[in-house]
């Protein structure tokens, strides 16, 4: 049956008649989203062994959304957010030091505000892929909290900018990512 049918016989089923509100961002949509197979090229190397794909990069809100990989066992980092995480594992296993829990494959964590962690892949993991939205920054430290070095929206996008420049993909794709 065809969508006008549809529509006919089912008023609810009628799409939204009048404009957006003034201003709204177009929507950001990704078939190979959550496609860790995707196009190598949108990898952004962030540290040996580690890479990010952004799939969203909120300046004007100030929050990030992407796909974190990690091809090495061992501690990635130990950071202090400043605002709110939500993690979705999709591959291996991972977990911090100061929790007794372990990430895995369909698995949901939430990180509060405030909350200083540091992140570990076990050995026998050969590639951890989880989808953070990460909401602020966060502040990468010592086991004392002494800051050694920041993350947030604004790193993200220079990094991920150098990466499409270099590989060819250019920021115009970059920038469809940028709301």
């Amino acid at each position: 049956m065809s969508r006008d049918a549809a529509a006919r016989m089912d008023p609810a089923r009628v799409a939204y008649r009048k404009p957006q509100p003034f201003g709204m961002p177009p929507d950001i949509f990704l078939p190979d989203g959550a496609d860790p197979d995707a196009d190598e090229r949108l990898w952004v190397p962030q540290a040996p062994g580690v890479w990010f794909r952004p799939l969203v990069l909120s300046v004007s809100q100030g929050y990030y959304v992407n796909l974190l990989r990690v091809r090495n066992s061992g501690v990635l980092s130990r950071h202090r957010h400043s605002g709110p995480v939500h993690a979705f594992t999709l591959r291996g296993r991972w977990h911090y030091l100061e929790h007794d829990w372990m990430a895995t494959p369909m698995s949901y964590a939430f990180e509060p505000p405030g909350e200083t962690h540091t992140l570990v892949v076990p050995d026998g993991v050969d590639e951890m892929i989880t989808l953070f939205h990460v909401t602020g920054g966060y502040v990468y430290v010592d086991p004392d909290g002494v800051a050694l070095g920041y993350e947030d929206v604004f790193t993200k996008l220079d990094a991920a900018r150098r990466h499409y420049e270099t590989n060819g993909l250019g920021t115009g794709k970059l920038m469809e990512l940028v709301r």
